[in-house]
Formats: C-alpha cells, structure tokens, sequence
C-alpha cells in the first residue's frame, strides 16, 4: 500500500485547502453551542424536569436515531443534485432552533422534541459536510484534513462546558444557559454564509437506491462498526457515572472538558499518523482503547479514576472519528462518497439508538456496572474483528 509520509502535520497543514478550515470554524461554534447543552442536559432532564433515567435514555435513543436515520437519505439526495452547500447551511441552523426549544421546555416530550429538531439538523448536514472535506483534499491527506476538523470541532467542545460551569457557578438558571447556547449556533450559520463555497459534482444517477459500496475496505470499516455501536451507548451515561459515584455538577463537567481536551489534542497527530500507517489499524485500537475504558467505568470507585478513564476515552475517539471518515473518503469516488458516509452514519447510528435504549435498562434493572460491561464487550468483539479484517483491507487498498 502506498503511503503518504509528510514531514510534520503542522507543516502540512498549509497545503491542506481553505475551505477544511472554514467548515472547522463552523463546526468550532456549533459544537461550543452543543457543548454547553450536551453536559447539562441529563441533569437538567432527571432533576428539573423529574424524569427517570430510563426517560433519558429513551430521549437519547431517539434523538441519536433521528440524527442516524436521517442521514443517509440525506447523503443520497446531496449526491443526486450535486449540491451540498444547501444541506450543511439547513442543518446547522436546525441545530441551533432546536436548543431553543430545550430552553422553553417544561415537560420531557418538549426537551424531546428539541433534541429531535437539533438531531434532525445534524442529519441533514453531515454527510454534505463531510463530502465538501474529502472532495477539496488530497486521498494522501484526508486523515490530516479530518483530524484537523475534528479538532477545530472538540475546541469548541472543549470552551462549551467550561462556558457552561462558568454560568452554573454564577447561578444563572439551566433554561437561561440554553438559551444562551443558541448564540453561537447562530454564528455557525453565518459562517456557512459568509465563507463556505459550494462544491458542485456531478448529479449521481445511483441515488436513492440502497446499495452497499463495493470496496472491501469500506464493507470491514462497516461490520466492525456497527458491532462496535450496538455497545456503544449515549455520553449522558459516563456523565450519569460520574454523578452516581458522587461528583457535584462543577466536577463532572470538568471530566467532560478534560475528555474533550483530550479528543482535541490528539485528533490531529492521529489524523495525520493514519495517513502513514493506513487509518483501519488506527481506528482497531481505538475500540480496543474503549473495550478498556468501560470496563474502567464498570468499576470505578474514585474521582481520580474517573479523571484518568476520561482522558483515555478521550484518545478513544479522537482515534477512530476522523480516521473512519478519512478511510470512506479515500474509498469512495465522488458522487457516491455523500450516500456511502450518510450509509455508514445511519447503520451505526441506528445500532448506537439500540445501545442506549438497552443501556438505560441495564443501569436501572441491574445497576451502572452492567451499560459499561456490555459496551466492553461489544468493544472487544469489534477490535477482533477489525483484526480478521486488517490484511484483506490493506490487500484492497493497495490494489
């Protein structure tokens, strides 16, 4: 197999075009939007609202469905006009609409209905998003391009909760800081506005037809991904572990920005490593990664351990986010890459909507232990997979 060995990825960052960084700072504001929601939203649904945490899971569930199930049809429809730009800028503003329903909610199918305005939107835009990424980069680049976009993503991820403690720790009320958090949603918008330029392709005659891409390294990438998903449960648990081992709000939004640091910092080296060592090994000791992490939250008994099992799920999926995005984009043609990532999306979202309803009802039938001994698992058989996979991929990708 062929391998791109650049000198430095910093360096290498300037070949990279414009427009991967333009889309960064869209998704920089966005998800300082979601951010200061996301690690509040579980206390506010089960406190506030008074809902139990099978509720929440259901929310989850649902919301994280929505978001899965919708974009695939809409990486179809991107690649059937040849259009993308409409997609991303309709997405984005969905999102921010929808965290302004969280904020007037008083009763749980209101926030419900937020998330599922919110979920819709990132359905909508991902696929095209994504596309508009690979389709500017070099196939010897995509892992550096995404690792730089996941990262530009987690920073805002990261400036979010701490936004978010700052207004708990000023008593500003849960609704106000949603509110709030629909500003720089807004300002993800007007960036697509102002600075994304349209890529058009050519319309696909193949569009709104299921089919399985043929590459064999696409078609590993998905089995292994979707066993990995069915135990790959919503982040509100780790979030819920950390308050059920008796950390106050402050602490546990912390460990949320210590993980997002995390994911951040090492995007963009493991971008960048994939690209020389090929993205499936990468993304197999990611699961492997997680596989140990949820065997640590199963039976975690301290804040220090909590703090440690964070930061290494951090690495987890800074490992395997931007790499499984940049493999599809090296795999796929143009024209077909929106429905194979909105494909890709889907199936693992749906099985990740499975994972969090079954979740729920391990953490309130047999306790908090058994969500993460079952996502261990899952982890486990994936990597294992992966593994089988590995020499028939890199065969595939060297022919």
């Amino acid at each position: 197999m062929e391998r791109f060995r650049p000198l430095h990825p910093i360096a290498s960052l300037r070949t990279l075009d414009p427009q991967v960084r333009r889309l960064g700072l869209v998704s920089f504001f966005a998800d300082l939007s979601s951010e200061i929601v996301y690690p509040l939203f579980p206390i506010f649904v089960t406190t506030v609202l008074g809902v139990p945490v099978a509720v929440l899971g259901l929310i989850e569930g649902i919301a994280e469905a929505t978001a899965s199930i919708t974009k695939y049809p809409f990486g179809q429809a991107a690649d059937y006009t040849g259009r993308h730009r409409p997609f991303v800028l309709g997405g984005y503003s969905l999102a921010a609409f929808g965290k302004l329903i969280i904020a007037l909610s008083f009763a749980w199918p209101l926030a419900l209905a937020g998330r599922f305005v919110d979920r819709f939107g990132k359905g909508m835009r991902t696929a095209s998003r994504d596309d508009l990424i690979a389709a500017t980069t070099k196939p010897e680049q995509q892992g550096l391009a995404f690792g730089l976009h996941r990262t530009m993503d987690t920073m805002g991820a990261v400036a979010g909760p701490l936004v978010a403690l700052l207004l708990v720790q000023l008593h500003v009320p849960l609704r106000w800081i949603f509110a709030i958090a629909v500003i720089p949603g807004f300002l993800s918008v007007l960036v697509i506005l102002w600075l994304v330029k349209e890529h058009r392709a050519e319309p696909s005659r193949h569009a709104f037809r299921l089919s399985l891409p043929a590459s064999p390294a696409f078609r590993w990438l998905l089995a292994g991904s979707l066993l990995f998903a069915v135990g790959n449960s919503s982040d509100m648990f780790i979030l819920l572990r950390a308050k059920n081992l008796g950390m106050g709000t402050a602490a546990v939004i912390l460990l949320y920005v210590l993980y997002n640091v995390v994911y951040s910092a090492g995007s963009l080296p493991l971008g960048g490593l994939s690209d020389r060592v090929g993205q499936f090994p990468v993304v197999l000791t990611g699961y492997a990664l997680f596989a140990a992490v949820y065997l640590g939250f199963a039976a975690a008994g301290s804040g220090w351990t909590l703090a440690a099992l964070f930061a290494v799920y951090g690495l987890y999926i800074a490992a395997t986010e931007g790499t499984s995005k940049a493999l599809i984009g090296r795999v796929i043609p143009a024209g077909e890459r929106a429905s194979a990532l909105g494909l890709y999306y889907t199936a693992t979202g749906l099985a990740s909507f499975a994972a969090s309803a079954v979740g729920g009802v391990l953490w309130s039938a047999v306790g908090p232990w058994a969500t993460f001994a079952y996502g261990a698992a899952a982890a486990a058989v994936a990597a294992a997979l992966m593994l089988v996979g590995r020499g028939k991929v890199r065969r595939s990708l060297a022919g």
